[in-house]
């Protein structure tokens, strides 16, 4: 579609749409930023390596994809299906995908772990919350954000039934605990999605390259994604919402570099399908 855009305007088109790229990238760093934070405080007595994954979920998760959607770009949009028939061409770009769902898959790993951790809440019995402050206790903001007791924070929990994560200092209301759980059960939701699109859409390249892609498989494929990718926005809408800015910006941009590659599959000759 893009190829038969004015030079002009394909020059804007690829400045945005790497632009997204970096940003993805960059999210990267920022995820990474914040989960570090909340590592202190969800494993207070220090994260072993068994642990990272639950701690780091969705840095390992985002580097993997990022890894992964620019093999779907260059497979897409780059490289010519002479090249991608090369043999060396294919090991590498087999070998890159294998490691980037191997990650993916033990980042949704860590997200139901995660989701079953923060689900280990226990009645927490005090008086007056803003006695703990100065104790190392820590308060509910959001999902990765318990910064410490003060003050300003313990006012709000005063005659609320409080809830303690299992085995740590984090204490918040019933409310607060149900929303940070229903947060950690839309990653997991997200994250299944995800593995479901890049299934269809590997599948989807597969077929257009052998020129085995069907009418019926078309439709088919393309009712699947709409139904997937309508998960994916109604959980970034659920993060704008409920969730924090990073949640809901890093899902937008995913939706938005995962229409460029529908764009490029798209654009390819339509005389590979068969009717």
């Amino acid at each position: 579609m893009h190829a038969y855009l004015p030079v002009s305007s394909q020059i804007v088109y690829k400045i945005f749409k790497y632009a997204v790229y970096v940003s993805l990238t960059l999210n990267i760093f920022l995820f990474f930023q914040e989960e570090s934070l909340a590592t202190q405080q969800t494993f207070s007595q220090g994260i072993g390596i068994a642990d990272i994954i639950q701690g780091f979920a969705a840095t390992i998760d985002t580097a993997a994809w990022v890894f992964l959607l620019m093999i779907f770009e260059l497979t897409t949009s780059v490289f010519s299906p002479n090249t991608l028939s090369k043999s060396r061409i294919k090991l590498i770009f087999t070998a890159v995908r294998i490691f980037c769902y191997g990650f993916i898959l033990y980042s949704f790993y860590g997200y139901v772990t995660k989701m079953l951790l923060i689900n280990g809440v226990s009645p927490f019995i005090v008086n007056d919350a803003c006695t703990l402050v100065g104790q190392n206790f820590s308060a509910i903001d959001n999902l990765d954000e318990y910064p410490p007791l003060s003050y300003d924070n313990c006012a709000v929990l005063k005659g609320q039934d409080l809830l303690t994560l299992d085995g740590q200092s984090i204490i918040g209301s019933a409310q607060q605990w149900i929303a940070v759980q229903r947060l950690t059960w839309v990653d997991v939701i997200n994250s299944m999605a995800w593995i479901l699109i890049v299934l269809v859409l590997e599948l989807d390249i597969r077929l257009r390259h052998k020129q085995k892609l069907t009418t019926v498989m078309l439709m088919t494929s393309r009712v699947t994604k709409l139904v997937l990718y309508a998960a994916v926005l109604l959980a970034a809408v659920y993060w704008g919402f409920l969730g924090d800015f990073l949640d809901f910006w890093d899902a937008f941009l995913w939706l938005v570099a995962f229409f460029f590659i529908e764009l490029n599959i798209f654009s390819k000759d339509k005389k590979q399908l068969v009717f």
